[in-house]
C-alpha cells in the first residue's frame, strides 16, 4: 500500500466578500439579508521542495453555529472570523511534514479546547479548520495531478484512526471503503422553501422583477425539482396550515416528489415534533406530503437534541441532526438516542463527513433493523468554490440529492468580476450557465450535471479573483 504524502503547511491567507441576498431567506431565529463570504488560501510544500496552493470558501452564516439572540449578526460574523484566525495561527505553528488528514488530526483537540476558551460551542469551532483542511486537500491534489474524487478514493489524504475519539473505526479497512466509492456525474437538488418564501405567485406583495423565480409556484415551473426541504417553525398550527398550502402546490405534480422537513431547532421537544407528523398524517390535504418526506432534520435545540429520545418522532419518520453535530462523535451520541442520520456540510468539515459515511457502512452491516444515512444540507453555499467543494464531498459519499439554497436567495455571481465568472463557466459548463446578466448553477429537471468537477484541484478547474477581496476583518474587541 502506498503510503499518504506528507507535507507542510508554509501560507495562509484569509479574505472575505459581502454576499447580499436578492430574496430574504428566514430559517430558524433569523432573516437573512446580507452575509460575508470567508475564503481561505494555503500555501503547502513538499519534502521535495514542490510547492502548491489551494483554495476553499464558506458563507459566514449568523444564528447557525451560535444562535444566542444576545448576539447580532454581526457578533456572528466576528465569531466565525476569529476561529479562522484561531485555525491559522495552529495549522501555521508547527511547520513539521503530516499528511492532509494529519494535518487535521494533529490540531483538532487543541483547537476545540481553545475556541471553547473564547466561549465557542464545537460546531462554531469546527469551522475554521473546515476552510483550511479543504484549502490544504486542494493544494495537494494539485501539486500530484489529482482529483479529489482520485486523491480521495486512493486515501492520498491518509484518513486513519484518530486517537481519542469515542469510536476508533478498530480494524476499519480504510483502503477498501475509500476504493469503493463511486462518484455520478449528476446529482439531484433539494429546494429550500424558507419561513418567508412566497409559496404562490398570487403572495409576492413586493416581487423582486429580476426574471428569476421567486415564489416556489415559479421555482417549480422553472426548474423541474422533485426535492424540497421545507422549513417549520415549531408552531403546530402555523406549520400545519403553511404545509398544507405548499402540500397545495407540490401536489399539481404527476410525478413524485420527494421532501425534507427542517426544524432548525424550532420544536420545543420530541413530542411535539411527533404531534406535527401525527397530525399531517391524519389531515387529508397532506396526505401526498406527508408520504413524501424522506426525514425530519434537527427539530429540537442541540443543547437537549442528543439527551432526548427521539424513537417517539422516528416511528413516523427517520430524524438526523445538523446543528448538533459538533463533535466527531456526534452521531454515535445520537444514534443511541433514537437518531438514524446525519447531515454532510463542508462548513463542518470534509473528514467529519466521510468519517460519518464510514459509520453508516459499519452499522448497516451490523443489521440491527435499522436503516443509517446521511443527508447532504446547504449553508447558502456561493457559486465558485463554495458550492463545487460542497456538491464534490456529497458526490463522493454517494448522496444522491442535495440542498441547495444559495443559487436561489443570491443573484449566481452578479457581484463578481466578469472575468471571474467567465472563468468558472469556461471550466465548468455543466455546472454552471449565463442567464438574466450573471453566470449562475444551472438546474435542468432539478438535477445539477457535475461531471466537470472531476479535475485536477479539489472540484474546481477555476479560481476566484484573489486580488478583488478584501483581507479577513479583524474581529472586533466586543
Amino acid at each position: 500500500m502506498v503510503e499518504a504524502p506528507v507535507f507542510s503547511v508554509r501560507e495562509v491567507r484569509l479574505f472575505e466578500r459581502p454576499v447580499v441576498l436578492r430574496l430574504p431567506f428566514r430559517f430558524g431565529v433569523v432573516t437573512l439579508t446580507r452575509c460575508p463570504q470567508a475564503f481561505a488560501q494555503v500555501r503547502i510544500e513538499l519534502p521535495d521542495g514542490r510547492s502548491a496552493w489551494g483554495g476553499a470558501a464558506e458563507m459566514m452564516a449568523p444564528k447557525w453555529f451560535d444562535k444566542n439572540l444576545a448576539l447580532s449578526n454581526d457578533d456572528n460574523f466576528d465569531q466565525l472570523r476569529s476561529v479562522l484566525q484561531l485555525a491559522r495561527d495552529a495549522y501555521l505553528a508547527d511547520s513539521s511534514p503530516a499528511t492532509a488528514f494529519g494535518h487535521f488530526a494533529r490540531h483538532h483537540a487543541a483547537h476545540l479546547a481553545t475556541s471553547a476558551q473564547r466561549g465557542f460551542n464545537p460546531l462554531l469551532a469546527s469551522y475554521g479548520p473546515a476552510l483550511l483542511d479543504r484549502a490544504v486537500l486542494d493544494a495537494l491534489c494539485r501539486a500530484e495531478g489529482l482529483s479529489f474524487y482520485a486523491a480521495m478514493r486512493a486515501n492520498r489524504a491518509g484518513l486513519a484512526a484518530l486517537p481519542g475519539l469515542g469510536e476508533h473505526f478498530a480494524g476499519f479497512d480504510w483502503r477498501s471503503f475509500l476504493a469503493s466509492l463511486a462518484p455520478r456525474a449528476d446529482i439531484a437538488a433539494r429546494h429550500t422553501v424558507g419561513m418567508v418564501d412566497a409559496i404562490t405567485t398570487a403572495e409576492l406583495a413586493q416581487p423582486v422583477n429580476d426574471g428569476l423565480p421567486e415564489s416556489l409556484e415559479q421555482v417549480v415551473a422553472a426548474a423541474g425539482y422533485r426535492y424540497f426541504k421545507l422549513k417549520v417553525g415549531g408552531k403546530l398550527a402555523d406549520d400545519l396550515a403553511r404545509l398544507t398550502r405548499i402540500a397545495a402546490v407540490l401536489d399539481r405534480s404527476r410525478e413524485p416528489y420527494f421532501a425534507s422537513l427542517d426544524g432548525n431547532e424550532q420544536y420545543a421537544d420530541a413530542a411535539g415534533v411527533a404531534e406535527l407528523l401525527a397530525q399531517m398524517r391524519a389531515t387529508p390535504t397532506l396526505a401526498r406530503l406527508y408520504e413524501s418526506i424522506l426525514f425530519v432534520e434537527q427539530p429540537v435545540a442541540r443543547a437537549t437534541a442528543l439527551s432526548t429520545d427521539m424513537r417517539a418522532v422516528a416511528a413516523h419518520k427517520p430524524v438526523i441532526v445538523d446543528e448538533s453535530d459538533g463533535t466527531l462523535d456526534a452521531f454515535v451520541q445520537a444514534r443511541a438516542m433514537g437518531y438514524t442520520g446525519i447531515s454532510s456540510k463542508t462548513c463542518k468539515g470534509l473528514y467529519k463527513s466521510v468519517l460519518n459515511a464510514a459509520r453508516c457502512v459499519r452499522w448497516n452491516e451490523q443489521n440491527d433493523g435499522l436503516h443509517y444515512f446521511m443527508s447532504a444540507e446547504d449553508l447558502t453555499t456561493q457559486a465558485g468554490l463554495s458550492v463545487q467543494q460542497d456538491l464534490a464531498l456529497v458526490n463522493l459519499v454517494g448522496i444522491t440529492h442535495v440542498e441547495r439554497n444559495g443559487h436561489h436567495y443570491v443573484n449566481g455571481m452578479a457581484a463578481l468580476p466578469a472575468a471571474e465568472q467567465q472563468a468558472f463557466l469556461a471550466a465548468h459548463p455543466d455546472v454552471y450557465e449565463h442567464t438574466h446578466g450573471a453566470v449562475r448553477l444551472r438546474i435542468r429537471d432539478g438535477r445539477i450535471h457535475i461531471g466537470s468537477l472531476d479535475c485536477t484541484g479539489y472540484a474546481s478547474a477555476a479560481m476566484p479573483d484573489w486580488s478583488q477581496m478584501q483581507p479577513l476583518l479583524v474581529p472586533s474587541a466586543a
